[in-house]
């Protein structure tokens, strides 16, 4: 259930604010992290600095039940709106959550460009600059709707490393979810921590 990676990273959230690992002395270790599909190269919890870029993006909300189909559909707009505006991907889409919560999301469906189109799109479809800053990185690969294993992964790692996220994550597509079959998915996921 897709729901469970906003439950689990909220509650690894909290936990990390308060310094709570779970580790209590008289209870049982904790579990370890689920087994998730990984190649030798993908990264899994490594620090990197998202850099800015200049996004065009169609902002939203969805529910976890259909999130796939919101944001292929959401992204297809924005690939839609940059044919009209004759504007070039200058990089893999992404999805900015800027809220979340048991059944539903906030979102930035995104393609990076190297400049603001001209003249800017109108609508729905707007210009703005992607998240910047301090942030673990994590690879899935797999359908989305098998992402939660991932996800569960993610806040047993957060919790474990007693680090603090902030309230939004990315997932950058390496591959196209649009034309990608849903089992051949890769996506980069961008966890930003607080200072």
């Amino acid at each position: 259930m897709v729901a469970l990676r906003t439950l689990l990273l909220q509650v690894a959230v909290a936990l990390a604010g308060f310094g709570l690992s779970g580790a209590v002395a008289q209870t049982p270790k904790p579990s370890p992290p689920p087994a998730i599909a990984v190649t030798p190269n993908d990264t899994f919890g490594e620090q990197v600095t998202m850099t800015e870029k200049m996004i065009v993006y169609f902002e939203g909300s969805g529910q976890w039940d259909s999130a796939f189909e919101t944001i292929v559909a959401a992204l297809k707009s924005v690939y839609g709106a940059m044919e009209k505006l004759g504007a070039k991907p200058d990089g893999a889409s992404m999805t900015i959550y800027t809220a979340t919560d048991d059944t539903g999301f906030q979102f930035q469906a995104a393609v990076p460009v190297a400049q603001a189109p001209a003249p800017p799109p109108e609508g729905e479809i707007k210009v703005g600059k992607s998240p910047v800053g301090t942030a673990l990185k994590f690879v899935h690969r797999g359908s989305y709707d098998e992402m939660d294993t991932t996800y569960e992964a993610i806040a047993h790692h957060l919790d474990e490393k007693k680090l603090e996220a902030k309230d939004l994550f990315v997932e950058q597509y390496v591959t196209d979810p649009v034309t990608t079959p849903d089992d051949d998915l890769v996506i980069e996921i961008y966890v930003p921590l607080k200072p």
